[in-house]
C-alpha cells in the first residue's frame, strides 16, 4: 500500500484512539510529514523499537507495539513447549508514553496466554536484566 493508501486505512479507522485521530488530520495537509509518517513499518532494532511519537506506521504509537509484541507472541506460538511456556518481563522508563506501552504489549502478550509481568513504576534496565536472570523463566521485553 501506499503512504497515502495507509493513512487513509488509519483516517477511516473507527476505534483509532481519538489524539492520534486528530494528528492524523493535521497531517493531511503536509505531504512530506504524510509520507514519513507512513512510508515503510518502524523497525524492531537491538535496543527495541525508537521513533517518533505519532500515528502511522513509521511511528511509536500503541499500535506498532502492539504489531511488534504480535510478532513476538506468534514467534513464541511457534516455539518448543520450554519456550511457550515463558513469561516475559516489561520495565518501562521516563520517555513519553512508555507505561502505555509496556500496559499494551502485556495486553497483547495475555491474548496468547503468555504470562507477563509489567514492574509497577520506572525501572533502569540493568534491574529488568536482574530479573530475568533471578527468575530464569522469563523473556525480557
Amino acid at each position: 500500500m501506499s503512504s497515502k493508501q495507509l493513512f487513509k486505512k488509519w483516517i477511516h479507522e473507527k476505534n483509532l484512539d481519538e489524539k492520534l485521530k486528530a494528528e492524523l488530520k493535521d497531517l493531511a495537509g503536509d505531504s512530506q510529514k504524510l509520507e514519513d509518517a507512513f512510508y515503510a513499518p518502524l523497525e524492531f532494532g537491538t535496543s527495541g523499537m525508537r521513533g517518533i511519537l505519532g500515528p502511522g506506521i513509521n511511528r511509536m504509537n500503541i499500535y506498532t507495539v502492539r504489531q511488534a509484541t504480535e510478532g513476538l507472541a506468534r514467534f513464541m506460538d511457534e516455539q518448543d513447549s520450554e519456550t511457550k511456556g515463558r513469561e516475559i518481563a516489561i520495565a518501562y522508563d521516563c520517555r513519553h508514553m512508555s507505561p502505555e506501552f509496556a500496559m499494551e504489549a502485556a495486553k497483547t502478550l495475555d491474548n496468547h496466554n503468555i504470562p507477563s509481568y509489567v514492574f509497577e513504576s520506572l525501572r533502569p534496565t540493568p534491574e529488568l536484566a536482574f530479573v530475568v536472570r533471578y527468575r530464569k523463566r522469563l523473556l525480557k521485553l
